[in-house]
């Protein structure tokens, strides 16, 4: 008897030791941004662009390949005994205009493009990847305002079912505090799919195949007012937006390309060195001894081709339109930032407006519509549209963190800059 309780005993230990070993998988704001940053799937195949580019940059500095040719005559008439002749040729082309150098400087400045390209392609990701992380915050204290509403009422449910044994309140006072109680709850259960749904995002951004959901996310929204001075942000744009200088990277490509046309354009000279071998001719009517020969030659072309000067212009309007893409992209950048600037103003007002107390007030008169139905001096109905004006109220502002929030992430999103924190 002693030894099973002995057993029993050293089995609920185990039990409880492993129920307390197990780690709660809780996820914080700067994990979840590092494995974005190393383990985004889009962004792990954006990087290969660079190393393309890169390859591409080391295949343009290639010089031109020799060519060797080797050729054999002979008759086939053994009876008049004309011999046979073996001769082989070396023949280069020498580029002239500087066309090597040209591939070399483009394929350097597409490289330098990418690597633009693939900065601003992570900022924009980063951007995503928080506003995502926000929204997780944002339905995660929206699921914690319906799990409080419920908890509420179903004490006021329980409440009502012994208040109407006892003959305090009226039959349908108390069905209807359950009825609504049970409403609740079916919004709980949907607020709590919705939190999963978003939770699988942020497992998308992060590159988990396991689709393992956190058991939590750490951090809150907050409001933290932030002052910017506009004509510094735009200032700050030109110098940090990475598609704007992948935008002066396209300028400086279509330069190059102007001067590889150009050089296209110079003609190529031919070199050729060969050796020769005659073997004896023993014919009786031109008998000729053997002997080795050597030729050497330039070929120079005749660029007919160059009074076509089409290919010479479209490099040439390709540089314009490079410059007014340019230009078009910095207008877009203002615009970007005096939109996202006023928004964000805008959201601090509204997000100021609730902090004059108006969540406070609303708490404080649906506590007291509570204790007067329970007291039997207001209905059910004045006790439940008072908890829907709170629960309104909070998720009002609960949204408008958020956007302020979001607001927030756009406004350095359009700069280029990257100041956000999340506690």
């Amino acid at each position: 008897m002693r030894s099973i309780k002995y057993i029993l005993t050293l089995s609920f230990c185990a039990v409880s030791f492993m129920a307390h070993t197990q780690k709660t998988q809780i996820l914080t704001f700067e994990e979840y941004l590092k494995n974005v940053r190393n383990f985004n799937i889009d962004y792990l195949a954006e990087k290969y662009n660079v190393d393309i580019a890169d390859a591409y940059v080391k295949a343009a500095k290639v010089f031109p390949d020799p060519e060797l040719s080797v050729s054999y005559a002979n008759n086939q008439n053994w009876d008049v005994r004309m011999g046979y002749g073996v001769e082989a040729e070396l023949s280069y082309t020498l580029e002239l205009g500087r066309k090597r150098k040209a591939r070399v400087r483009i394929a350097q400045s597409e490289k330098e493009m990418t690597a633009a390209l693939l900065e601003d392609y992570f900022r924009n990701l980063r951007a995503d990847a928080t506003l995502a992380y926000l929204a997780a915050l944002k339905q995660k204290r929206l699921y914690e305002i319906q799990k409080e509403s419920y908890q509420q009422m179903f004490l006021l449910a329980q409440a009502d079912s012994i208040r109407l044994h006892l003959g305090a309140i009226m039959e349908v006072d108390a069905r209807q505090s359950k009825l609504e109680a049970a409403a609740m709850l079916n919004e709980l259960h949907a607020g709590e799919g919705e939190l999963q749904e978003i939770l699988v995002q942020l497992l998308l951004f992060q590159g988990d195949k396991n689709m393992e959901l956190p058991d939590s996310i750490t951090g809150r929204l907050k409001y933290l007012k932030r002052t910017f001075d506009l004509p510094l942000l735009v200032t700050t744009a030109q110098n940090n937006r990475a598609d704007l200088q992948a935008a002066l990277k396209s300028g400086e490509v279509s330069q190059n390309n102007l001067r590889l046309t150009k050089a296209n354009r110079a003609i190529d000279l031919g070199l050729n060195l060969g050796g020769g071998y005659s073997s004896i001719v023993r014919n009786e009517i031109a008998p000729a001894p053997e002997f080795w020969g050597v030729t050497a030659g330039v070929s120079i072309p005749l660029r007919f081709s160059n009074a076509n000067k089409g290919a010479l212009r479209a490099a040439q309007l390709s540089v314009a339109q490079s410059e007014k893409q340019y230009e078009a992209i910095e207008l877009q950048i203002c615009s970007e930032i005096v939109q996202a600037y006023n928004k964000y103003i805008i959201t601090c007002r509204r997000v100021e407006h609730f902090d004059t107390g108006l969540l406070q007030e609303a708490e404080a008169i649906f506590q007291k519509k509570v204790y007067s139905y329970e007291r039997g001096e207001t209905s059910i109905l004045e006790a439940l549209n008072a908890q829907r004006t709170y629960n309104d109220i909070q998720v009002s502002y609960n949204e408008t963190l958020y956007e302020c929030a979001a607001a927030l992430v756009e406004l350095e999103r359009a700069c280029g800059i990257w100041d956000i924190e999340i506690d």
